[in-house]
């Protein structure tokens, strides 16, 4: 009879143990075929693209592309134009004013966004615009993995915020556990946004220049010797600032003329004494 009974649990564990692996597999093969067909529905490919190119003008330029890139459905997320100088000289033009002769290069720097789908359309319309280009890349990042795994991730975060909320109090440590599975949630749908913003529209970064631009203009002389009198008038002028120092030399003298008066008389003193000295 023992013996029986222990076959029967043998037989029954055998079974049960052939369901479990076979529910198992069965949900293995699911999950995988869920995964695969997710991956499949989801493609989420991100669209970057650069170019260099030289053109006419770059102030035409840049409107140009404003115009283009508002008729497709984009917009301009970052521009800047800088003129650096090359070189520059000033040539006198008349004794207030000199012409200013200056070489400067202008380059311009553009980061666009534009919807994926016209891409290509709108890199082909910036080539025509430029004189020629220099260098065109476009790059292509899959983030179909990141978004199902973000996607995936999110759904075990609901359930186990479902399983926490059941068995928790409000002094229990569940609540804190819950409120940052939450935040993480919020983490991963926010990713995934993301990827869907970058994945509908593509990011364009141009930078684009023009020849060496020389202008001209009438600046004012900053040489102040410039401004001086000529020769014949300084020279008068020298006389005339002479002949005032001379006098004003005398009218220093006629302040001490007492000093002067001691000084000759001690000079001819001294000058007798010397003669009498020698007489004897």
């Amino acid at each position: 009879m023992k013996r029986n009974i222990i076959a029967i649990a043998i037989l029954v564990t055998f079974f049960g143990c052939n369901s479990s692996k076979k529910d198992y597999a069965e949900s293995s093969n699911m999950g995988a075929d869920t995964i695969s067909s997710d991956s499949i529905a989801n493609e989420k490919i991100v669209k970057t693209a650069d170019m260099r190119f030289r053109v006419k003008d770059v102030q035409q330029t840049k409107e140009t592309l404003s115009a283009t890139l508002k008729k497709q459905g984009g917009a301009i997320a970052e521009f800047s134009i800088n003129s650096t100088i090359q070189e520059t000289d000033k040539v006198k033009q008349s004794t207030d004013s000199l012409k200013e002769i200056t070489s400067y290069r202008t380059e311009g720097y553009l980061v666009a966004k534009i919807p994926s789908e016209r891409l290509d359309e709108f890199t082909n319309t910036v080539a025509r615009m430029a004189v020629f280009v220099d260098n065109q890349s476009m790059k292509m990042d899959d983030q179909s993995i990141l978004y199902l795994a973000n996607k995936l991730k999110a759904q075990n975060r609901v359930e186990a915020v479902e399983r926490i909320n059941q068995v928790a109090t409000k002094k229990s440590a569940n609540v804190e556990s819950a409120l940052i599975i939450k935040d993480d949630f919020i983490d991963k749908k926010v990713e995934n946004i993301q990827i869907d913003n970058r994945v509908k529209f593509s990011t364009i970064t141009l930078n684009f220049y023009q020849d060496n631009t020389v202008r001209t203009m009438i600046v004012a002389n900053d040489n102040l010797y410039d401004y001086r009198p000529g020769f014949g008038s300084r020279l008068w002028l020298n006389i005339l600032n002479g002949w005032t120092i001379f006098k004003e030399m005398i009218l220093a003298l006629a302040n001490v003329w007492m000093l002067v008066v001691l000084g000759i008389a001690i000079f001819f003193g001294v000058k007798q004494y010397r003669a009498k000295r020698a007489g004897l």
